[in-house]
């Protein structure tokens, strides 16, 4: 039996047997096995402290809370019933661990869980960035907002929605560690499924619309239609040329277009800004007739010349003719580069085939109108030699004027291979003006005309049958060429320097070599002397035949050699044509 003292009298009482006190005992202990760490339990405040509060859950003591964790400790009083989280039964210190604040949060965090199994939509307050999303106060709790989960649109902006309260719907829940993620893309997403359904059931073509620039690529712009995306290709951005679209629009930009085409299965939606605008050719006749002056941005160089913007979506071509009255433009980079900007003149215009020709030398005079003026025919001009071809030499008579001495211009007596036996680039040369083709833009000019026509004396001095001595300056295939007194040039050929057919002329014939000469042909018109060794030889001492015989190493020959011999005949003559 258990034994109890009565404190009035003194006397000792049996206050209950031993079968009640095991009974009791079992009761205390049931009620202590109620109660688990981990779990939330009710308690009642049974006192307010400056730093804590006592709250008694049934237990053989009473645990402190801090006073911190009571956001309503004001309205608090004791006896008030209040939910506490029991951390620990017993501490190293044997005291009751309890948490006011880790029951609130496992009420919310009961209700997260609860949003996330049922996707129920929670109301939240964006508090701060953090790496890659922001923080959300969700009932009280810190949640993770991904950066990509903030709307459909990408958000370049973090800081804009600090402080904004939004609707979240729990995408993840992290039971050990206690961390959840939210999104309000998903619930923007569902919004707009509806929105999307509608805009594809009434897309047409032709179709004006509102949307959002929702992404910039080198090929064009994606809208957002509101839950649906399109695409405006870079040429359907602007009637002008551009090199890229981020010319004409800017990211989240609301912009207007128009339905091109879609494709209902794929849900691809082709749009234009351009088609929006007037098209700039409309009326162009009006606003560029020919002959007006314009200003613009060189846009594109070819080999044969430079495109124009005048303004967007209206381009004209400078073709290399038309950059210079006088100077020979090989490629437009002579005179303009990429971004300049021009005057021209309005040259033609072609609406239907969308062509403009423009000009830059008509914004000067023409220097050719007035050059037969400057340069009569038959003027004498000083130049520069500026080039040589195999044909002639083109003179510069002033800047951008260029007049061209053909080769057989350059000498009245040699024959000239090229020109540049006679001058070299840079060379002053005396010329004579023999004619100008102003349509043609070409001057023809002469320097042998500088002096007279020697072949009037010529044809005396060189009548045939005449003996003269000239000296190789030349030997070509056929025969020689020589230098006669006065200057001229005469040939001499193969046939006419020896009876016996010459095995090698260059071993028998050296330049500077002396002949002595009779003139077998003169003409005039073609400024031709042919002339004759044989011919010369006949009738002379046989002394002096082999004299020359000797000279030249050639075969003997007798004066009956040379007697027997055709003088000159039809054959002889041929081999001289062209030989020259």
């Amino acid at each position: 039996m258990v034994e109890g003292r009565n404190s009035a009298n003194g006397l000792e009482e049996k206050e209950y047997t031993e079968a009640e006190f095991q009974e009791l005992a079992k009761l205390y202990e049931k009620t202590m096995g109620s109660i688990n760490e981990g779990e939330i339990v009710r308690g009642r405040v049974v006192h307010i402290g400056e730093s804590y509060v006592a709250v008694d859950i049934g237990f053989k003591s009473e645990g402190a809370i801090p006073i911190a964790e009571f956001p309503n400790i004001k309205e608090l009083k004791v006896g008030d019933e209040v939910e506490v989280f029991l951390e620990s039964v017993e501490n190293k210190d044997g005291q009751l661990i309890l948490s006011r604040k880790r029951a609130d949060f496992m009420r919310v965090w009961e209700r997260v869980v609860k949003a996330f199994e049922t996707g129920e939509v929670l109301r939240g307050r964006c508090v701060r960035r953090t790496k890659g999303g922001i923080v959300v106060d969700l009932l009280g709790i810190d949640a993770f907002l991904p950066g990509s989960q903030i709307d459909v649109r990408p958000v370049r902006d973090f800081d804009a929605f600090i402080g904004r309260e939004m609707d979240f719907r729990v995408v993840k829940v992290n039971h050990p560690s206690e961390n959840v993620v939210v999104s309000h893309k998903v619930l923007v997403e569902e919004e707009l499924a509806g929105q999307r359904k509608t805009i594809l059931d009434s897309l047409e073509k032709g179709q004006i619309l509102e949307g959002h620039v929702k992404a910039i690529t080198d090929f064009g712009v994606f809208v957002d239609l509101g839950g649906v995306d399109g695409l405006v290709h870079i040429t359907d951005l602007s009637w002008g040329r551009i090199s890229h679209p981020s010319e004409v629009v800017k990211l989240d930009q609301t912009v207007n277009v128009v339905v091109l085409d879609f494709d209902q299965e794929k849900k691809r939606i082709s749009l234009g800004m351009k088609q929006l605008m007037p098209h700039p050719w409309e009326n162009i006749e009006l606003k560029y007739p020919v002959g007006t002056k314009v200003q613009g941005k060189v846009v594109s160089l070819t080999d044969y010349g430079a495109f124009v913007e005048i303004e967007k979506g209206i381009e004209g071509l400078i073709h290399i003719s038309e950059m210079s009255w006088t100077q020979h433009v090989k490629h437009p980079s002579q005179m303009v580069s990429m971004g300049q900007i021009v005057n021209a003149v309005i040259l033609s215009l072609d609406k239907e085939g969308k062509k403009i020709s423009l000009g830059m030398k008509q914004l000067e005079p023409d220097p050719w109108s007035n050059l037969l003026e400057k340069y009569p025919v038959g003027s004498r001009h000083t130049g520069t030699v500026r080039n040589l071809t195999n044909f002639g030499v083109f003179v510069e008579l002033e800047e951008g004027v260029d007049g061209l001495v053909h080769i057989s211009d350059l000498s009245w007596t040699k024959k000239i291979r090229h020109p540049g036996e006679v001058v070299k680039k840079g060379d002053k040369i005396d010329v004579v003006i023999l004619g100008i083709d102003v349509e043609q833009r070409r001057i023809s000019l002469g320097h042998k005309q500088i002096q007279d026509n020697p072949w009037d004396v010529f044809e005396n001095t060189y009548k045939v049958g005449t003996s003269v001595e000239g000296k190789i300056v030349r030997i070509i295939e056929k025969g020689v060429i020589v230098e006669l007194p006065l200057g001229v040039d005469g040939f001499v050929p193969l046939s006419q320097l020896s009876q016996t057919p010459v095995k090698n002329i260059s071993e028998s014939f050296h330049v500077d070599d002396t002949l002595p000469l009779q003139v077998i042909e003169f003409d005039k018109e073609n400024k031709k002397i042919v002339l004759s060794v044989l011919e010369y030889l006949r009738g002379k001492e046989q002394k002096i035949v082999d004299e020359y015989v000797n000279s030249h190493k050639l075969s003997p020959m007798t004066m009956k050699d040379i007697v027997t011999t055709t003088s000159f005949t039809e054959s002889s003559l041929n081999e001289t044509s062209n030989a020259q």
